[in-house]
């Protein structure tokens, strides 16, 4: 029987080959946020003021937003390969196999968070698009905060498409989970702008706390950072763990 670290690694390292084979992946990966910082942050920014911060732009306070919402949809549609696994056959070998499952979904984990970081890479060569001059502990400090967000994340979309049978049906779900994650977690507009029953919403929406962070990083004694960092990481680092343990527990399960 292999080690637990050995199988991490080996579907680690099986999840990155596949992601790097798939040209397509990667120019989405780019193209997605240019489309982001080019012409839907200027086209909203005409007609939106951001209070009190004036010396803040709207793409400076867009800039956090749109690295987690990156991070967001490049973790969920990193537990869609598990669906592909399961209906070419590879799932069931693996499940078959003398390997613990939890190490699995470890490992499906990590390679999906790993995939995100490089994303989070790519966006901070293009900050200096909306404005913002990122110095070498912004950079560290961006990518640990992203990666825990994509921890969290990819351990969500793992529990889910551990128990989806179908594409379709997986894909259903993480549109309805993946939408209202990110409209709610204020990376469009301050959370203090909201109506009381959307800022209800949102603080009880994860992702919140990532966007609350980043934004504490990339635009540090700002008024629209809503938590301190501690309060942002411990949340953070709460619902990871939660979502590891859910991510294993559904992994063990399936069939």
């Amino acid at each position: 029987m292999l080690e637990p670290f050995d199988v991490v690694y080996t579907i680690w390292l099986r999840e990155v080959k596949a992601w790097g084979r798939e040209r397509e992946r990667l120019i989405g990966m780019v193209g997605q946020p240019v489309l982001y910082l080019l012409i839907l942050g200027p086209g909203i920014a005409s007609g939106l003021t951001i209070n009190r911060a004036p010396n803040v732009s709207y793409l400076q306070f867009m800039f956090p937003g749109i690295v987690g919402m990156s991070v967001l949809f490049t973790s969920m549609f990193a537990a869609i390969s598990i669906i592909w696994d399961r209906e070419f056959g590879f799932l069931k070998e693996v499940l078959v196999a003398p390997v613990p499952r939890w190490a699995v979904a470890f490992g499906k984990v990590l390679g999906g968070a790993t995939i995100a970081v490089v994303q989070t890479i790519i966006l901070i060569v293009l900050a200096p698009l909306a404005g913002i001059s990122p110095s070498p502990t912004m950079v560290v400090e961006i990518i640990l905060l992203c990666f825990l967000i994509s921890i969290a994340v990819t351990s969500l979309g793992t529990a889910l498409a551990a128990r989806m049978r179908s594409m379709q049906g997986f894909q259903v779900i993480m549109n309805l989970l993946v939408m209202p994650l990110y409209f709610l977690s204020g990376a469009m507009f301050p959370l203090a702008s909201a109506p009381a029953w959307m800022r209800a919403l949102m603080v009880i929406d994860p992702l919140t706390y990532g966007v609350d962070a980043l934004r504490s990083v990339v635009l540090p004694g700002s008024s629209l950072v809503r938590f301190d960092i501690p309060t942002d990481v411990s949340v953070l680092a709460v619902v990871a763990v939660l979502l590891v343990g859910a991510a294993a527990f559904q992994f063990s399960r399936t069939n």
